[in-house]
């Protein structure tokens, strides 16, 4: 701003100097033929009816007296030239005698003259001094030149200068002001600028991945608001990877420790089978119903063992899915009706649905929720459970509604973790398994509940 305010100074003074340049001279120019204009004129009133010719003599008597009169009335010197361009009469010798006016007119001058037939104006330099000079033919009453008369002018080397001074002067007064405004709206601008871009330079600094970021807010709809915008889209962004590298993170721990606890558990449960059922056979006892009893509770406890290994070993290796296209509504239906001896009922649109899965991880979906809504149910209450297939925009919903006791708000967030789990038995994979393969459909899960009432598990799959 300040650069260009004294950019715009200097132009415009260059610019006005120039014009009141041009402007002098013109006026000089103009002013200067307006004198010659009046001195032949007195000439001419002068010479009246008299018979002049070209004759020097005559021209040099009858001008000798006159020319000083002339030149004192109208403020000028004259120099009158025979029509050979000889110097005849001179009101100011001493310009002569200086060589600033010649005694003898040059040979294209007076070629020019003569051409033209009209007054000639010229424009002399020598050393510092300039000045103007006209030349024009005296004529007599039949209006034949006699002479030639030249009027120096020196006063066009005046410009005005105390207008330009005093205009320059205003001038300099106006952008001074300008100048000293430019300098306060500047200052507060950049300050305005740069303390913004410092806030936000800051809470760029202070972003961690862990979290602990806050959003700025700009009331504005400027470039600093544009810069605050993206800012917050960037950190929303930043919370959402975050979230999803530390999901990854505990699931990736989750897999390699469920690797270790089903491969540690399994080796030696086989053995330990063998050995309870060898010794049941060999051992002889006077209480073999004791030993039996103690034999099936040492085998059972070695199973469930066997199936905690097993759920961790499916659990750590999931099988890749392999996506195809099929109809949804008769792999759900088929699914629901696996339970003939619960109350699982199944209502679907009358319009089949075509989704992108895979159909043996979708079966284990819908077995993962459909025995989680008979078990969520209290005893002592008769289960209703629901199974609704429909169309939601572009994809396909199935819903899982039980009436079972609910999921407490505490326990929200935990739901679709790896260790959590409502039901008494169980190590709390089965969500997080379903999340898993719903997410590799590029679809998602969701789920509401109210306590003692009942729990829907909405499972949201794209269309093909």
């Amino acid at each position: 701003m300040l650069l260009i305010i004294a950019i715009s100074f200097l132009l415009t003074g260059a610019i006005s100097y120039y014009h009141f340049k041009k402007e002098n001279e013109q006026y000089h120019e103009e002013r200067l033929r307006r004198k010659e204009y009046a001195v032949l004129e007195s000439i001419g009133f002068f010479l009246g009816g008299e018979q002049l010719s070209d004759n020097t003599d005559s021209i040099v008597s009858l001008f000798d007296t006159k020319v000083c009169e002339l030149a004192q009335v109208n403020g000028l010197d004259i120099n009158i030239y025979g029509l050979n361009g000889n110097l005849l009469i001179a009101s100011n010798p001493a310009l002569h005698e200086a060589e600033l006016i010649p005694t003898k007119l040059p040979y294209d001058l007076m070629e020019r003259l003569y051409q033209t037939s009209d007054q000639i104006l010229m424009r002399y330099k020598a050393d510092t001094l300039s000045f103007l000079s006209t030349y024009d033919f005296i004529r007599n009453y039949e209006e034949k030149p006699v002479a030639i008369i030249n009027l120096p002018y020196f006063d066009a080397k005046d410009l005005s200068r105390e207008d330009l001074r005093n205009f320059l002067w205003r001038l300099t007064e106006i952008y001074f002001l300008l100048f000293l405004a430019a300098v306060f709206i500047a200052y507060f601008l950049s300050n305005y600028i740069t303390s913004s871009l410092q806030t936000i330079g800051q809470h760029i600094k202070s972003t961690r991945l862990k979290g602990g970021n806050y959003q700025l807010d700009w009331k504005y709809e400027d470039e600093i608001g544009e810069l605050v915008k993206e800012y917050n889209r960037m950190l929303q962004e930043l919370e959402a990877s975050a979230a999803k590298l530390a999901q990854t993170e505990r699931e990736s721990a989750w897999r390699e420790m469920a690797k270790q606890v089903a491969h540690e558990i399994k080796n030696p449960l086989t053995p330990m089978r063998l050995n309870v059922q060898y010794l049941e056979k060999s051992l002889k006892t006077d209480n073999p119903e004791k030993l039996q009893e103690f034999s099936e509770s040492m085998i059972h406890q070695i199973d469930t063992l066997s199936n905690i290994a097993a759920a961790f070993s499916r659990f750590a290796s999931m099988p890749e899915l392999k996506l195809k296209h099929f109809p949804v509504r008769e792999l759900v239906k088929r699914v629901a009706g696996l339970y003939p001896e619960q109350n699982v009922s199944f209502h679907a649109e009358d319009e089949d649905l075509e989704i992108l899965a895979d159909p043996d991880q979708l079966i284990r979906v819908m077995n993962n929720l459909i025995n989680n809504a008979l078990q969520s149910v209290p005893d002592g209450r008769a289960e209703k459970i629901e199974v609704f297939l429909s169309k939601q925009a572009q994809e396909a919903l199935i819903e899982v509604r039980d009436n079972g006791s609910g999921i407490p708000e505490s326990q929200h967030e935990k739901i679709f973790e790896p260790r959590f789990t409502t039901k008494s038995s169980g190590m709390g994979l089965g969500l997080a398994l379903v999340k898993r393969i719903i997410t590799g459909f590029g679809g998602r899960i969701e789920f509401e509940t109210e306590l003692n009432v009942g729990t829907t598990f909405k499972v949201y799959l794209p269309l093909s």
